[in-house]
């Protein structure tokens, strides 16, 4: 149990061996010597009717010497016995725990699509050498480690990498036995004297703005450390196009974007493995994810091809280096997979989104949008996939905007406004509190408010538009016909006052059509795939991304950032790409399955497409020309829209 396998074993046959013999998960790494404690189980008492058995803890041998020292060592609970000690003599059922599987499942936050299954493709192994005599091993040190393996393991023909007699010798030191670590079942990486029972691996996401870096310990999938920085190459341009400009404008400048990202990969794994304790020599595998541009400049590739039509990758396929060759300065003989990248402009962290989502396991119709300065959008179901992405710009980070800023500390997040007086109330990062809260200005003394992030321009521009400041073209209205000192002459357009004080935080005609712009951009692309599909509605929404998680989905339908869509089939998918970088991490098939998904993905290119245009024109009306949003309509009154020759008199003043 769980799994429901059954079989018929000789008296006094070890549970660790029928449960091997059964293919089932109960995991061990010290060849059954109760020294590991991975194989605990626990034994199911009582009738069991559809089996036809009675079971009973006595129908195993007794507790033996060796799990009463384990237990001294390491608590073993009343309840556990283990397997590779619990002798089997009449009728039994099993129950293998979740953390004695093989391939566990890991329980994944609420945000988190999916499980994810523990199957590394790097394993520990304990090998006993009580027996083996000291010449032996000096002499045959390769043969006796793999005649061991054999043996103990079934792990056939394995290959020694970068590993002399010498050299393993020298590490085992006269133990009485040694770990080593496996690699894809054919090939020994590295060997540590007695018992080594945890590895890991590191899950990194590369953005253009921030990287971040998910330790993970192999066994059983814990995040040990999590740790993030902005991404230095922001030095050389603030967004991917302006750093491949960059090296178009400096030759031989994208080296210096390599060492400079890889150098903060660097620093954040020793950052990590310094809050835990940990040796960089413990780190066996990473994998990657980033857009096309960090992807290649992480590699080492040159990015220019990606910077003009038609976009090329130098490759699309999976990669697998030696963090060496890369700089990476973790265990010499550590492994760095690269997720696929789609297309010139959907990269890696798409195909990342992709496998934690899988759109292609499901019959509903996805949308799938990682916002960013370049919107990586995905649309599709079991049946086909396309994926694209589109020019978003920075706006929904916070520059281009007036009072713009990254999300920080002071920044404004949420916002409210009164559509009988215009008047705002907003809530800022680090504070619970909304602004005409009495308490207000004291939970802000340390922080004060420093200007408005990409998700409180969202909420502004919407309730600028539901309260009827501006109209469906994204124009102010009048002072004069709002009756309101909140809207204000600024040369020879109008803004709005949303904070009156210090500092002033003003949302101008111009952060309204930067808003504009970067949302028909995400919508033009969505209804281009859709198109491509020839579908009309999408069943399913999800924002991936760290900036998706904290939009209210409601606001993004309100501005027509995305489709008509019921409103409670709209959710965040978290950061969805670091979230597949895990699941590649510690899942083997994951690699196989994304590798292959991918190949079957199409790819469209928005800048070609005739259509796109179109679509984008249309999206630039809030929250879209002509679209209906008939789902929006039944939790939000939207404005009534105006007749199209008082918007064309309105234009040309």
């Amino acid at each position: 149990m769980p799994s429901g396998k059954r079989g018929f074993f000789e008296k006094n046959t070890t549970v660790l061996d029928a449960a091997r013999s059964l293919g089932v998960d109960l995991d061990s790494v010290c060849g059954g010597r109760a020294i590991c404690g991975r194989c605990q189980i626990e034994v199911s008492e009582g009738k069991f009717a559809k089996l036809a058995i009675s079971s009973n803890k006595k129908n195993i041998t007794p507790i033996s010497e060796s799990e009463k020292k384990y237990s001294k060592r390491k608590h073993l609970s009343q309840d556990r016995r283990l397997g590779c000690q619990s002798k089997i003599i009449n009728d039994i059922v099993i129950d293998v725990p979740p953390d004695s599987q093989l391939h566990q499942q890991l329980v994944r936050k609420e945000f988190e699509a999916t499980d994810i299954t523990i199957n590394p493709i790097t394993r520990l192994y304990y090998l006993n050498l009580e027996n083996i005599k000291s010449d032996e091993l000096h002499k045959n040190t390769k043969k006796t480690i793999t005649d061991l393996l054999k043996k103990d393991w079934s792990l056939k023909n394995i290959k020694f990498v970068s590993l002399s007699d010498k050299k393993i010798v020298q590490l085992i030191n006269n133990s009485k036995g040694c770990t080593v670590a496996i690699r894809n079942d054919s090939e020994l990486i590295a060997v540590w004297p007695n018992l080594k029972e945890n590895i890991y691996g590191a899950a990194i996401d590369i953005g253009s703005t921030t990287i971040a870096i998910n330790l993970c310990n192999l066994k059983d999938g814990s995040i040990v450390s999590n740790q993030g920085s902005m991404n230095p190459q922001i030095r050389f341009g603030e967004d991917l196009m302006s750093r491949v400009s960059y090296c178009m404008q400096n030759p031989g400048s994208a080296t210096e974007l390599t060492a400079t990202v890889r150098k903060a990969i660097n620093d954040l794994i020793r950052k990590a493995c310094e809050d835990t304790g940990l040796m960089l020599d413990d780190i066996l595998e990473i994998t990657i994810v980033g857009n096309p541009v960090m992807h290649h400049l992480f590699l080492g590739f040159d990015p220019i091809p990606l910077g003009v039509a038609p976009f090329h990758l130098k490759t699309n396929k999976a990669l697998y280096l030696k963090a060496s060759e890369l700089d990476i300065k973790i265990n010499s003989q550590a492994a760095i997979y690269v997720l696929p990248c789609l297309a010139g402009h959907v990269g890696a962290d798409a195909a990342a989104v992709i496998l934690a989502e899988k759109p292609y396991n499901q019959e509903a119709m996805n949308l799938i949008v990682d916002v960013g300065t370049n919107a990586e959008i995905i649309v599709g179901n079991n049946q086909k996939i396309l994926a694209a992405s589109s020019p978003t710009g920075p706006a929904f980070e916070g520059a281009q905007i007036n009072s713009g800023q990254r999300a920080a500390p002071g920044a404004i997040e949420r916002v409210r406004i009164n559509p009988k007086n215009f008047e705002a109330k907003f809530k800022v990062i680090g504070s619970d509190l909304w602004s005409n809260h009495p308490e207000f200005n004291n939970s802000i003394k340390t922080i004060g408010i420093s200007g408005i992030c990409g998700s409180g321009i969202i909420e502004a521009v919407a309730e600028m538009y539901l309260s009827g400041i501006i109209n469906e073209d994204g124009l102010i209205n009048d002072p004069k016909k709002l009756k309101t000192d909140r809207v204000i002459n600024n040369g020879r357009t109008f803004s709005y006052v949303l904070n009156k004080g210090t500092p002033d935080i003003i949302i101008t005609q111009n952060d309204i059509r930067a808003i504009q712009l970067a949302k028909a951009a995400l919508y033009a692309g969505a209804k281009l795939l859709m198109d491509k599909l020839n579908i009309k509605q999408i069943d399913k929404i999800r924002f991936a991304g760290a900036f998706g998680s904290h939009i209210d989905v409601k606001y993004a339908m309100i501005l027509g950032m995305i489709p008509d869509c019921i409103i409670e089939h709209v959710s965040s998918a978290g950061n969805a790409a670091s979230t597949g970088a895990r699941m590649a991490l510690l899942d083997t098939l994951s690699r196989h399955e994304i590798q292959e998904e991918t190949l079957k993905i199409e790819k469209i290119e928005t800048a070609v497409e005739k259509k796109f245009q179109e679509y984008f024109v249309n999206a630039m009306a809030i929250p879209h020309k002509s679209d209906d949003f008939l789902e929006l309509n039944k939790i939000v009154t939207l404005p009534e829209k105006m007749p199209a020759a008082k918007l064309k008199r309105r234009k040309r003043r």
